[in-house]
């Protein structure tokens, strides 16, 4: 059995040539399977066509959230009440070609239990182009453990590997950070990310933004280790400027001039900094604040076809 969980949210106008494709693909493995979407709150006529799915195919399942809780939440629902031998997760917009997963499903056969489709190229324009190339160098140099290539949540996990992701409690979840963090044999495929079929991208510059501050949080203490060492740089840099000024103030015959600018160049470069330290210290207390209330990553409001 192979399970394939896709988070959706407003995708009416890819949801049949996603069908299609999905269902082409998982028939070529030769294996039984299931597709299991997630409805994360859609506003648009996703709801309907998914149940019209079921009817017309028990295989195609659904998980219809209480709200919009976010695509990494959408996903690990998915993920929870997937029942097959190995979970595949791709997003609904396409972007990633579901023509990949038999590449997926050999790899796991020949013995790898995770298995990465890595991005051999993507099509992005503008500043989201900028960003998604810079994230991947930056989370690896800023993590304090091995990240894997350029992946997003499309691959495949082995049920050992399920059933390890499912005891993780984290609310603020980075997915791809957490299947490298369990440490299971991994083998790669490549494939080019494609434009999306249909419609504007559903995911926010800010919840982009958000997103990669949990990646960068949930796995490394390096930026309070940065506020550490740029607080003790600007020590050593106010001691060296007191020792210049000292010096002056005995060598020369005449004191320095104490001017206007550099009395408010240097309040507000080290007011910058400290806020700077105050911001980042604040994510984390924001962070430890979420899981220390211990409130469900989701809730589920109805169940079609899981009872099949």
């Amino acid at each position: 059995m192979i399970s394939l969980v896709v988070p959706i949210f407003n995708e009416e106008e890819n949801l049949l040539e996603f069908r299609t494709r999905a269902s082409g693909a998982l028939d070529a493995t030769g294996d039984n399977w299931e597709i299991l979407f997630v409805n994360d709150g859609s506003r648009d006529r996703s709801a309907e066509m998914l149940r019209q799915f079921n009817v017309d195919d028990a295989r195609l399942k659904t998980i219809t959230l209480s709200r919009n809780f976010g695509h990494q939440p959408a996903v690990t629902a998915g993920v929870h009440h997937a029942s097959g031998d190995c979970v595949v997760l791709i997003d609904g917009d396409l972007q990633d070609p579901p023509e990949v997963i038999p590449q997926l499903v050999q790899k796991w056969k020949a013995g790898a239990a995770v298995v990465l489709a890595v991005r051999a190229s993507r099509v992005d324009t503008g500043v989201r182009s900028i960003g998604f190339k810079l994230f991947y160098p930056l989370m690896r140099w800023i993590s304090d453990q091995p990240l894997g290539p350029d992946a997003g949540i499309f691959g495949l996990m082995d049920r050992v590997v399920v059933n390890e992701f499912n005891k993780l409690p984290e609310r603020n979840r980075f997915i791809p950070g957490l299947r490298t963090w369990l440490g299971f044999p991994t083998d790669t495929v490549t494939y080019d990310r494609k434009e999306r079929a249909k419609g504007k991208p559903k995911q926010t510059f800010r919840r982009l933004i958000h997103y990669a501050a949990d990646g960068m949080m949930s796995f490394s203490y390096r930026p309070l280790r940065v506020a550490t060492w740029m607080g003790m740089l600007m020590a050593l840099l106010t001691f060296l400027a007191g020792f210049g000024y000292v010096l002056a103030y005995f060598l020369q015959p005449v004191a320095p001039p104490r001017g206007f600018t550099t009395i408010m160049l240097s309040i507000l470069f080290l007011g910058s900094v400290q806020l700077i330290c105050v911001g980042i210290l604040g994510e984390y207390i924001g962070r430890i604040y979420e899981e220390v209330k211990q409130r469900p990553l989701y809730v589920v409001r109805e169940k079609i076809g899981m009872e099949k």
